[in-house]
């Protein structure tokens, strides 16, 4: 992901983390206006327009402030209610590029993937329910029944927030109810159309590593790539978090 965009031109430095990080206190925030002001000026200065993807607006107010600060541009700024976030989100910013360059205006633009949005599934496990319960989710007495029965909470997000799917008994339970809300998807919403398969994970690089190849075992050609999940996510889910999904092409 980070080398796609870095070739699309975005600017961006990896920083290693400390070792020490269980317990660590994180919180999601969005971007800062003056911030989100200075790039877009920044950008308008050699384009004519900007087009804005934040995280879907039912998991952020990003989006209403975003919208709000650019009513002030004069239609040079778009922003994009993409409802996605982690990898179908990265799928948009790329279906975004192929659209420009075949010569779409920002305002076509915005609109194939606006008409596109809520066209992707993804679903989530956690290995804990320590940090649901510290982001309010769970409450501290279903989360100390949770672990100590090895209930798994398989989440669902599709186009607004993060919503429960399912509850299993540990994580090969859990791939499987995955697995299974996947193929049911493509077999049934996505029937016929272009769309990718992904996954993704947090923590240490083994759980991607066993995660990619139960995907490539199961998907083969269809699957597309794995990615580390998305901080905004994973900071409410923990290490050791897997996902999967897929979402249509915008065309």
């Amino acid at each position: 992901f980070v080398a796609k965009l870095r070739a699309l031109g975005a600017d961006i430095e990896l920083v290693s983390l400390p070792e020490e990080r269980e317990g660590a206190e994180i919180t999601p925030s969005q971007p800062s206006p003056a911030a989100l002001v200075e790039l877009w000026d920044d950008l308008l200065k050699t384009h004519d327009g900007v087009l804005y993807l934040p995280m879907t607006s039912g998991l952020s107010s990003s989006y209403a402030t975003a919208c709000s600060m650019a009513q002030d541009y004069d239609g040079k700024v778009a922003v994009v209610n993409t409802r996605r976030i982690s990898v179908p989100l990265c799928q948009a910013v790329l279906d975004a590029r192929v659209l420009a360059s075949s010569g779409l205006s920002l305002d076509e633009i915005h609109a194939r993937l606006e008409e596109k949005a809520l066209c992707s599934s993804v679903y989530i496990t956690p290995t804990t329910l320590e940090y649901l319960k510290k982001g309010g989710r769970v409450t501290p007495a279903a989360a100390a029944i949770g672990m100590v029965l090895n209930i798994k909470p398989v989440l669902q997000i599709q186009g607004g927030g993060v919503d429960a799917f399912a509850k299993v008994r540990g994580m090969k339970q859990a791939t499987e109810k995955m697995f299974a809300a996947l193929d049911h998807d493509l077999e049934t919403r996505f029937a016929g159309k272009n769309v990718r398969i992904f996954a993704a994970y947090s923590g240490d690089p083994s759980v991607g590593e066993d995660w990619k190849a139960k995907m490539e075992a199961r998907y083969g050609e269809r699957f597309v790539r794995i990615d580390h999940l998305a901080l905004n996510v994973c900071c409410h889910t923990g290490p050791g978090t897997i996902g999967l999904g897929c979402a249509e092409i915008v065309e």
